[in-house]
């Protein structure tokens, strides 16, 4: 696969390999059959995920099928990390809570809590893919080692953490399997820990882990999380969250917007705009990032970034950061003219995390299918320097 075969290749060859024409697709869709053909010739790009997950279902395959992911990467470090997921599959298939890897894998607890420092405090909130993946099999096994010493509360606490950084890698590189393999090690260790704070938690991680794949699971999990009163504000704020974007994909206007006001509420109760607990981000800043999300979900275009003016986030973390721009970058790239702010705007996200916007399948559709009039401006050098970095060609 190619790292430059846009989304219109993919549903393409997949239509064609179902054996449907463009009509009876267009029609399973919920679309016409000119905007199939537009987006499987890429004069239209796949710009939100009400509209990819209707492709797919029409198509009878995951959204990955149809992204292409994981992208053959032209930079080192990508390709760097794609090589070492397959240690993340092995650590997460060889060893549950209360296995023992063995002595060699054991490492003084001052040494795993550094790390654990390391993870949670930069490279997961940087979004740095290849020093997570490297750093990650082996203090997956240490923190299995310490479950059964006297270091054993933390340790699992620590394991959450790590299985977390797990699956949020493997999501966003797009390496199938991975993604619910690490959400039932959470599960695993939640249970362990026998707090039922902890089981909501694990659940609600489970739940943003369906994302794409099973939206009513993805609700019901999230709703139940979201009644848990065990569950701390930011668990239930994050289950709102979820909540509401899965009602958004599937179109559902009211409730995702009365599930967004529910999280703000409980972001209302906590102190700081953005609460260190486990880095779920959760608080005010990201309440208003998500609800451009939804926004944009709903088909709400350049209206779900005006609503909130010209407010910038500053107390996120620099991969949630880089999601607002990315989803602002989406809402200006909606609009022929304000396609080019558009661009600037994806690169101000990209510098903020290069791997991730670089492997997200909506920024590679907004440089791919770049129109040429901005090709041709002062952006075209973004738009070249874009391309050559995600290794995609742009649409003639």
């Amino acid at each position: 696969m190619t790292a430059d075969r846009r989304i219109g290749q993919h549903i393409k060859a997949l239509r064609v390999r179902r054996g449907l024409t463009m009509t009876v697709a267009a029609g399973l869709a919920g679309i016409t059959q000119s905007y199939w053909s537009m987006i499987e010739n890429s004069r239209r790009p796949v710009n939100n995920r009400e509209l990819l997950e209707r492709i797919a279902k029409a198509l009878r395959v995951s959204s990955l099928e149809i992204t292409g992911k994981p992208f053959d990467s032209v930079d080192p470090a990508s390709r760097s990390v794609l090589a070492m997921t397959a240690d993340l599959g092995d650590v997460l298939t060889g060893w549950r809570v209360g296995e023992n890897p063995g002595p060699e894998a054991a490492r003084p607890w001052g040494q795993l809590s550094a790390e654990l420092g390391v993870l949670n405090g930069r490279l997961r909130p940087d979004a740095e893919y290849e020093a997570q993946a490297e750093m990650l099999p082996d203090l997956i096994r240490g923190l299995l080692v310490a479950t059964d010493t006297v270091d054993r509360s933390a340790a699992l606490i620590g394991l959450i953490s790590a299985y977390k950084a797990c699956a949020y890698l493997a999501h966003d590189l797009g390496v199938a399997g991975l993604p619910t393999l690490a959400a039932e090690r959470i599960n695993q260790v939640a249970e362990a820990t026998g707090d039922d704070g902890w089981v909501a938690y694990a659940t609600c991680q489970r739940a943003q882990l369906l994302s794409g794949t099973n939206r009513q699971r993805q609700l019901e999990l999230a709703l139940t999380v979201a009644d848990t009163p065990q569950a701390r504000a930011e668990t239930r704020g994050l289950a709102n969250l979820t909540a509401a974007l899965a009602r958004a994909v599937n179109g559902d206007a009211d409730q995702a917007r009365t599930h967004l006001a529910e999280a703000a509420a409980l972001a209302q109760g906590i102190g700081p705009d953005v609460s260190p607990w486990m880095q779920t981000n959760f608080g005010r800043e990201n309440v208003k990032i998500w609800s451009v999300t939804i926004g944009l979900e709903l088909g709400g275009g350049l209206r779900a970034v005006e609503h909130i003016g010209g407010w910038q986030p500053r107390a996120v973390s620099k991969s949630r950061r880089a999601t607002y721009w990315l989803d602002v970058s989406r809402a200006l790239a909606s609009e022929r003219k304000h396609y080019a702010r558009g661009i600037r705007t994806l690169e101000l996200a990209e510098a903020l995390t290069p791997q991730k916007i670089r492997t997200n399948t909506f920024a590679r559709e907004i440089v791919a299918l770049t129109p040429g009039k901005v090709r041709a401006g002062a952006e075209g050098d973004i738009v070249r320097r874009l391309c050559d970095r995600m290794g995609i060609n742009p649409s003639k």
